[in-house]
């Protein structure tokens, strides 16, 4: 999270104003402006927590149950188990067995699960402090196609099969349970369906009365990319209340029937990505997955809906380092979301550390991206030949490396996909809360 120039979405609209917002309005926008040679200086990532309350916020939570599924929501389709390994949870007590839930149906059902994939395009609009659209950026026709032709949804061929690229990664990380089997008999496929295009409206201030956007400006002086307040953004991507109205894109696309409890769904933006605490320099969110829980119905049997989805940029190439463009933001979250759908999946503390810049993420749950994304000398990205264009779909942890397996369960004891070069060893453990070394 690097191509064409014609492949830029970030669309410069100067709206027509009134006299007296012409002569401040101009001075007011250029105040939000800053160089692309700054996003050298910003790493592309994934929050781990703070975005993914907005959706859930209405939750008074869910736990997972070893069983075919968490029983009494109304979801995506979704099986349970469990690993044991020892640990330590949040609070620093000693814990040994790790409940988990994933997506589809369990690989020891040998049953394949059919999931729509539905993919709602969304348009920013900035505005200016008297409320006019100042600037514009969304998905265009090329992206659109781009990512409804993207292994995401078209079969390719990696070193376990020929399928999905999340198909393959789930089959990969429990090869040891299909012994073998044959292709066809246990996958998990999306189906993909484009969506009516949603636009958000980002107020000039925060409620805070703080920036709500900044862009990035190339060499030109042409707007590429633009960077949002994250608490400004969730508020303006979720319902905040029920009974939803169509004031959001969730809410619209809930209310619309184009997407369901039984999807998971992507709400695609183009070179759209956050800034947390207040301050560009925290910059850049580029995706996150998640859900929007609403109340059950009548129609329903009364069963809590969660809508399990993720917010992705698209990203044009060359604004990041280390091969982050095109579908790395989405692959990241759509393989977050096949391992960890409802955000609730706890694992032992990890520890990922790039070795040659030290950077590095530590947390105690099964997000697989985030692994990785830290891993600039280690190939975080790999290449995928599509239709006239090579995508770069993250690498992703798998499932053994949480479970610190030694050796890996995993096809070809591997413990990344589908570069099984890019993960080579275990996190250290047990580790305490914070990563510090048990004694």
């Amino acid at each position: 999270m690097l191509r064409k120039t014609c492949s830029l979405i970030g669309l410069a609209i100067l709206a027509v104003a009134p006299s007296s917002w012409a002569t401040s309005a101009p001075t007011a926008i250029a105040s939000r402006q800053l160089p692309a040679t700054a996003l050298a200086k910003m790493k592309p990532q994934h929050p781990s927590e703070s975005l993914k309350k907005y959706g859930v916020r209405k939750n008074a939570g869910i736990k997972p149950a070893v069983s075919s599924g968490i029983p009494g929501i109304d979801s995506v389709v979704n099986w349970s188990g469990q690993f044991e390994t020892p640990g330590y949870d949040s609070n620093g007590n000693p814990q040994s067995v790790w409940p988990y839930t994933m997506v589809g149906n369990s690989p020891q059902s040998r049953q394949s699960a059919l999931i729509s994939a539905p993919v709602v395009p969304v348009t920013v609009e900035l505005l200016a402090p008297d409320g006019s659209v100042a600037l514009t950026f969304g998905p265009d026709g090329k992206v659109i196609t781009a990512a409804l032709e993207s292994p995401e949804f078209v079969p390719n061929f990696y070193t376990n099969g020929f399928g999905q690229f999340n198909d393959q990664m789930m089959r990969a990380e429990f090869a040891n349970v299909l012994h073998g089997g044959g292709d066809d008999d246990w996958h998990t496929i999306l189906f993909p369906k484009l969506r009516k295009g949603r636009t958000i409206k980002v107020p000039y201030l925060t409620a805070g009365g703080t920036p709500a956007w900044y862009y990035f400006t190339n060499a030109a002086g042409q707007p590429i990319l633009v960077a949002i307040d994250d608490e400004t953004f969730g508020n303006l991507l979720f319902p905040a209340t029920y009974p939803v109205d169509n004031s959001t894109p969730v809410g619209a696309a809930e209310l619309a029937g184009d997407i369901t409890t039984h999807d998971i769904s992507s709400f695609l933006f183009n070179n759209t990505v956050l800034f947390s605490g207040g301050d560009i320099n925290n910059c850049c969110i580029i995706g996150f997955h998640s859900y929007d829980f609403e109340p059950g119905t009548p129609k329903n049997g009364n069963l809590p809906r969660l809508y399990v989805l993720n917010y992705a940029s698209w990203l044009s190439p060359g604004l990041f380092l280390f091969g982050f463009q095109d579908m790395t933001p989405w692959s990241h979250e759509m393989a977050e979301t096949f391992n960890d759908p409802f955000d609730n999946n706890l694992t032992p503390w990890w520890l990922s550390v790039d070795p040659f810049t030290g950077g590095g993420n530590c947390q105690n749950d099964l997000e697989v991206g985030d692994v990785v994304e830290v891993l600039d000398s280690l190939n975080p990205v790999s290449t995928i030949p599509g239709n006239g264009l090579t995508y770069h779909p993250q690498n992703e942890a798998l499932f053994p490396w949480f479970a610190f397996e030694s050796p890996s369960t995993a096809k070809l004891g591997a413990y990344s996909f589908p570069d099984e070069t890019t993960l080579t060893s275990l996190s250290p453990g047990p580790l305490l809360p914070g990563c510090v070394a048990a004694p």
